[in-house]
């Protein structure tokens, strides 16, 4: 283990927002570091400003938002943890510009999410959402009709993921013919049978599920035009993106039993916190699961995420390791026996390497390990010096043109 030179643990201070798990907070004690806060809460920017003052390490999930006015006043932060799948909140551009590194899980909730998509499958072929609302206005739908299991059905996987494959896992275990389509190439599981189209997988499949991210090109992807291709018999499941279908279609082809059913857990618009009225048009339509953005929302997906992004950022801190980074670029790195270790983020500009080692030439000091990965506007270096030199390469370091931040590990 290397005791860090630049900042003893105790001294690095912690801030966990939105009521991140426990699991987070025990991680970096139990790798030494004691100055941890934990506020259930978001905090606005002002609020953000005032309370990052002396914190170096950031938690947040996704209703805090994270601006280029934040960063600019947040002095000593080195490194944010997004303990949820996606970065939208943070402006990475900005993070990347002050050197700070920006971390998430996007992998973590994949079980929880595969499991929900299975469930909603089996409600929604067993009618268990319309029969369920009549049993609670007190009428008795005891019958079988158009009532069936999902055994031997075919589900249509969009985008074939780490999500997506889970789903194919689970589905075909469940006794599912499986089909996908992915824009990349992608080896099957299973018995998983690849398919050259959407059109192909919504004309072959009675489930279609998606799994896109948001893009240009997947915004309102199942769109009307999309929408009119399902036929009665057919249900659909969205558990990725609120905008990759046209909502307003979605309930027309429902009332129009074009669609037989759906299962949608993201919507384009979202209530940003729960005393905010939740409005959709899908609501009150017969056969419909609505649910408030929890596909990933279990105890052991937050226990996942906790562990997954308090081990990265506190990998980064000790080592200077930026996997999964995505505001620095990307760097596995070892650890050099006796020897320390400096960080050097810079502008992408060309000389800045050669007027690095020129520097440390002209000190007549040895480099024992250097790594470099640059993006196209940061450049990321980490220098391995001997000892003895490295008080006096980090001064050089940090008086150089284009740094942007020059840190002194161990």
């Amino acid at each position: 283990m290397f005791e860090p030179t630049s900042f003893p643990k105790e001294n690095i201070k912690v801030l966990l927002l939105e009521n991140i798990s426990s699991k987070a907070k025990e991680t970096f004690e139990k790798a030494g570091y004691s100055n941890v806060e934990i506020l259930k809460t978001a905090l606005n920017e002002e609020e953000l400003i005032e309370k990052l003052k002396d914190v170096r390490i950031l938690g947040i999930r996704s209703k805090t938002t994270l601006t280029k006015k934040v960063f600019e006043n947040a002095p000593k932060l080195m490194a944010v943890g997004c303990f949820c799948i996606g970065t939208n909140q943070v402006d990475l551009k900005a993070a990347a510009l002050k050197g700070i590194a920006v971390f998430n899980s996007p992998f973590s909730n994949t079980r929880s999410v595969a499991e929900l998509i299975i469930a909603s499958c089996i409600m929604l072929i067993r009618k268990i959402p319309y029969k369920s609302s009549e049993a609670h206005k007190g009428n008795w739908l005891k019958d079988n009709i158009d009532a069936y299991e999902i055994r031997g059905k075919k589900i249509g996987i969009i985008g074939y993921g780490h999500i997506g494959s889970q789903v194919s896992i689970m589905a075909e275990a469940l006794g599912m013919q499986v089909f996908y389509y992915d824009v990349d190439l992608k080896l099957p599981l299973g018995n998983a049978h690849a398919l050259e189209s959407i059109e192909e997988i919504i004309t072959k499949c009675d489930f279609i599920t998606l799994h896109v991210p948001a893009t240009p090109e997947t915004n309102n992807l199942f769109s009307k035009e999309m929408l009119s291709k399902f036929k009665k018999g057919k249900y659909l499941l969205n558990l990725s993106r609120g905008n990759v279908v046209d909502i307003d279609a979605l309930a027309e082809a429902i009332k129009n039993e074009k669609i037989s059913g759906a299962a949608i857990d993201v919507f384009p618009v979202e209530p940003k916190n729960k005393t905010e009225k939740f409005i959709s048009p899908l609501q009150n339509l017969k056969n419909v699961i609505l649910t408030p953005h929890i596909g990933g929302s279990t105890e052991e997906a937050q226990w996942n995420i906790g562990i997954d992004v308090a081990s990265k950022l506190i990998k980064f801190t000790a080592t200077g390791a930026t996997i999964g980074s995505h505001a620095i670029p990307e760097l596995s790195l070892p650890i050099s026996k006796n020897t320390h270790r400096i960080l050097h983020i810079h502008n992408n500009v060309p000389g800045v390497i050669s007027t690095i080692n020129k520097h440390i030439s002209d000190l007549d000091i040895n480099i024992l390990g250097q790594f470099l990965k640059t993006d196209q506007t940061i450049g990321y270096v980490v220098l391995d010096i001997p000892k003895e030199s490295s008080q006096e390469v980090f001064e050089t370091l940090d008086k150089i043109p284009n740094t942007i931040k020059t840190r002194l590990l161990f």
